[in-house]
């Protein structure tokens, strides 16, 4: 739920844009994207692959630094080079929990690399307090990720997000490549961590259900544009505007390619 007493939001976005390559082959991933999340919100940002929804994470987070517009979080600027504070401050979960996690770390030197690089004490207590905080069992401290299944791989990497007390978190389709019957327990996992730790969140999705299960609010993107934005209430009633959101409300019961197509150049 938005928090209206804090009227600075958690991230602001203003005429984003990021493109990749030169020349005739030069791509706009993002063209003018504007938006914001408020504090304790959880906004999402839903498309399909390629929409640029991800590129966008990647340029909040620091991953990506070739990028024009104006992004600010908790109202200070951001720019291209990243402090250790703002590290601490924006952590990320990304979508392969097990591309994202050392494969030669066992889950203790995971969890306290971000500690140690922070300066943050208390180590013992802190690990302990993230596997609890994740549901994992303490004898999970010393394996590494290929002993893990991939739903234990991501709450490893919630647990790595979280345990340096961010206030913002960036998810990036956190559950997309797991099994259907362990996607509910990480979405769950998440919504209680949200709500126990007050932490405003930005998830990108391709999948409906997902963001209608999670978010407060969304926007629609398409072809590197934000088409429309709605409510959480909105999007479950089937109220769009938007022709492309229509259609991936749609695609959520039967994918419809010609008409998907027809759309990706509709502004």
């Amino acid at each position: 739920m938005t928090q209206a007493a804090n009227p600075v939001p958690a991230i602001a976005v203003q005429s984003l844009t990021v493109s990749f390559g030169e020349g005739a082959a030069r791509i706009h991933a993002v063209k003018g994207v504007s938006f914001a999340v408020a504090e304790g919100e959880v906004f999402g940002i839903v498309g399909e692959s390629g929409s640029g929804k991800s590129t966008i994470l990647r340029v909040i987070s620091g991953l990506h630094r070739d990028w024009s517009g104006t992004l600010t979080v908790r109202g200070a600027p951001v720019g291209i080079r990243r402090s250790k504070q703002f590290y601490k401050l924006v952590q990320m979960v990304f979508q392969d929990p097990y591309g994202s996690l050392h494969p030669r770390q066992t889950v203790d030197q995971i969890l306290a690399e971000g500690l140690f690089v922070q300066g943050m004490g208390d180590r013992e207590r802190r690990i302990q307090r993230a596997l609890y905080d994740v549901g994992l069992p303490a004898a999970f401290r010393f394996r590494y990720p290929h002993q893990l299944s991939g739903g234990q791989r991501q709450r490893v990497a919630i647990a790595r997000a979280l345990i340096l007390e961010p206030r913002i978190l960036l998810l990036d389709e956190p559950t997309s490549s797991l099994d259907v019957s362990v996607q509910a327990e990480i979405l769950n996992l998440l919504r209680h961590l949200r709500m126990q730790q007050r932490l405003s969140c930005l998830l990108v999705s391709h999948n409906l259900a997902v963001i209608a299960h999670m978010c407060d609010r969304l926007a629609v993107m398409n072809a590197g544009r934000i088409v429309e934005e709605l409510d959480a209430a909105q999007l479950r009633a089937g109220r769009a505007d938007h022709p492309y959101t229509r259609q991936l409300m749609r695609a959520s019961k039967g994918y419809d390619r010609k008409t998907a197509a027809a759309l990706v150049s509709y502004d």
